[in-house]
């Protein structure tokens, strides 16, 4: 969070010990004259900070217990540089959080904040909720769960309050309002909106008088379509008073989700994303400023034939400018849009490198950035509005220990050509530690997920290349057909085509790879991918794809695509299948990309991770595709988390995923330093099939290893003696 004006900020950093198997948060501080970085806190009550107040320190934040201790949250008023001299100006009894603020002419802050609420409005404390006597769930509509939470009447909602200034501190005036709730049709309001929804859903005008937030379409189904509107009220309003800026029909063909409502800095306009496609989650978002005047919106877009999906915005401080930030060529650069572009107008990059989470634009015009790289888990740095100049103020891979030594020198791409599309493809190649071109190393071929999505210069706790290729891999990352970043075109034709666009174009890299890249060994690769790359991997199986890798991954993946309607966002099957489910034929998407067609082929051994909160890929897909290659005799093992969803986000339940995935791959395809433990383990794991398959497995890593002989042999002799008893 920036000071008033801007000089300097707050933020958290936060790490995890596993040897302690804790988690930590620090608040740091960065001061941009001086480029120091020091510790504010280390209260990890304090959740959430907002710059506010009469002075340039004045802050408000959230201390994550109240006085109560029911679950609720308070707000304190205080001076960034004296946290002792807190001041307590709220107790709240939900757990309230997304905290904006500002100040009015009068002294007074206004605030919003979110948290779930009854349909009646109030705010909801599952600490104060009673327990009904009995756990039933009843629906009459679709969209009974999503992601990993089956829905409940309880839905988000924003809210608004007062802290009155007074005698050198502030008090709440009156009851919150909800801004959203109540506002019905087929269906309600909600915002933010579940599951990633944030304050990002909503905003208040700089003088505190305006507030907007978005909601999915209330006349639409929510299982059908990806149609969201804003909405505009005053803050003295309610949901009553509130009014679409973007109803369907305002705009014709504009009906797809928005996002990202942000006020200028004078308050006079709203900025928003919008998607044309009333039920496809990927489509082009479409830059929009209105009026922040009911009675004259004049809803423009801008550069609206820019063949890139922006999704994060910030307003220059006269207002003349909007920086965006969009997946570009392989990585999330910042443009500078002009408010007055016209359709035609072609945005050019001011950042080249890495993928920003968040930009907030300085006293002085300059923009800071917060970003990550492949080598690098968070950079800070501003740059000019020209992009002429940037001064860099923290680089994690040059200030922790642990990232020590990583660098752009551990990462190159290429381009290849595919039969699939005329668009160039590009594929990232992440090299291991100590990395010479004069050896050779097994080949770690990762599928990304999406589909429409892809492969950045950015950080990751759960897919992080270097990770792997430190594994003693050569990583290659393509992004095919449904990666964003290349032209809507290449984003949107994956479309109707899951088996066999973005398929030709991995065998095209494979083949890239495999004729021009000498240090790679393809023939110790091995494929894994989550979620389409799960189904990518599953479809290899079937396919001569599949008899090119020594081991396959797959995480929560489809298995078989005729089971596609047991997802909950049914906009998305709909369109990536082209319609809605019917009767299978083999005219059908849904019956011709189903992997399960191609059983006879399977054989590649095959590690299955799927968790029992994924409710997008249930995880009956997994245990289904486990259970087919157990019965067919394929070496196969299965790995699941019943408290986990579509990701695994837990660090112990990441360290077991990481530690027995690499455990598999290591023992068909990768670098051996225990040849006679990983035989033992092969002796020990009957998801290895057989004794037999386990004494290959010993005789193929003795062969491409020549290590440690003696010992190998060993237990070749004792897994024969076994075999023969």
């Amino acid at each position: 969070m920036l000071s008033h004006q801007r000089d300097f900020a707050i933020y958290t950093n936060t790490n995890y010990s596993f040897q302690d198997q804790e988690e930590t948060t620090v608040w740091q501080q960065v001061n941009f004259r001086s480029g120091e970085f020091s510790t504010w806190s280390t209260d990890s009550n304090i959740t959430e900070v907002v710059f506010v107040g009469p002075t340039n320190t004045s802050i408000l934040y959230i201390n994550s217990t109240n006085e109560a201790g029911d679950g609720g949250i308070s707000l304190y008023s205080a001076d960034a540089n004296r946290l002792s001299n807190a001041k307590l100006v709220a107790s709240l009894s939900a757990p309230f959080s997304g905290l904006k603020a500002v100040a009015t002419k009068s002294g007074d802050i206004h605030f919003l904040l979110y948290t779930l609420a009854y349909p009646n409005g109030t705010a909801y404390n599952e600490d104060l909720a009673e327990t009904p006597p009995s756990s039933a769930r009843i629906y009459t509509d679709i969209y009974v769960r999503h992601w990993d939470t089956y829905l409940t009447p309880q839905r988000n909602a924003v809210f608004g309050g007062i802290l009155r200034r007074g005698n050198g501190t502030y008090s709440l005036v009156g009851e919150l309002t909800n801004y959203v709730t109540g506002k019905c049709n087929a269906t309600c309001a909600e915002s933010p909106v579940q599951p990633f929804g944030s304050s990002g859903d909503y905003d208040i005008s700089p003088d505190g008088s305006q507030v907007v937030f978005l909601t999915k379409n209330i006349d639409l189904p929510l299982a059908n379509f990806t149609s969201s509107q804003i909405y505009w009220v005053t803050f003295s309003g309610s949901a009553n008073d509130s009014i679409p800026i973007n109803p369907i029909g305002a705009i014709p063909g504009v009906e797809g989700a928005s996002s990202s409502p942000t006020f200028s800095k004078d308050g006079s306009k709203v900025a928003y994303f919008q998607m044309n496609g009333i039920y496809y989650e990927s489509d082009r978002n479409i830059i929009y400023v209105a009026n922040a005047d009911p009675n004259n919106l004049n809803v423009k877009s801008v550069a609206g034939d820019w063949d890139r999906s922006p999704d994060v915005l910030a307003w220059s401080n006269d207002g003349s400018v909007l920086y965006v930030a969009a997946p570009d060529l392989g990585r999330g650069r910042i443009f500078p849009v002009p408010i007055g572009a016209g359709f035609d107008y072609k945005p050019s990059n001011i950042t080249n490198e890495g993928v920003p989470a968040g930009m907030q634009v300085l006293a002085n015009g300059d923009i800071l950035v917060s970003d990550s790289k492949i080598w690098s888990s968070r950079d800070i740095y501003t740059v000019k509005p020209d992009g002429s100049a940037t001064n860099v103020y923290f680089q994690a891979n040059l200030v922790d220990a642990e990232l020590a030594g990583l660098g752009p020198q551990d990462v190159s791409e290429f381009y290849f050509s595919s039969n699939s599309t005329e668009t160039a493809l590009q594929s990232w190649i992440v090299y291991p530690a100590n990395f010479s071109a004069d050896q050779t190393y097994p080949l770690a071929f990762l599928v990304h997920g999406g589909p429409q999505g892809g492969f950045y210069n950015s950080w990751s706790t759960r897919w992080n290349y270097k990770v792997w290729a430190d594994q003693g891999y050569v990583v290659i990352a393509p992004n095919p057909t449904a990666s964003s970043g290349w032209g809507q075109n290449l984003t949107d034709a994956v479309a109707g085509h899951w088996g066999d666009y973005p398929y030709w174009d991995l065998v095209y890299a494979w083949d890239y790879v495999h004729e021009n890249l000498r240090y790679v060994d393809t023939s110790r690769g091995i494929s894994a991918g989550a979620s389409f790359g799960g189904y990518i991997n599953n479809w290899f199986q079937g396919h001569e794809m599949g008899r090119r890798f020594k081991a396959l991954v797959s995480h929560d993946g489809v298995t078989n695509t005729l089971a596609d309607y047991a997802t909950e966002e049914l906009w998305f099957i709909n369109h990536d299948q082209g319609g809605i489910f019917t009767s299978p034929n083999e005219t059908s998407t849904y019956y011709r990309w189903n992997p399960i067609l191609f059983y006879e082929n399977w054989a590649t051994p095959h590690f299955v991770v799927h968790n029992d909160l994924d409710y997008r890929l249930p995880v009956s897909e997994g245990i289904m595709l486990f259970n087919m290659l157990q019965v067919k005799g394929v070496p196969s093992k299965f790995l699941n988390f019943p408290d986990e969803g579509h990701w695994v986000l837990d660090m112990e339940n990441s360290r077991v995923w990481h530690e027995e995935i690499f455990k598999w791959i290591n023992f068909y395809s990768g670098p051996v330093t225990d040849l006679g433990g990983i035989a033992q383990e092969a002796l020990n794991d009957s998801s290895y099939g057989s004794v037999s398959s386990a004494i290959f497995g010993a005789v193929l890593h003795f062969v491409q290893a020549a290590l440690k002989a003696t010992e190998a042999f060993d237990w070749i002799k004792e897994a024969l003696a076994l075999l023969r008893d």
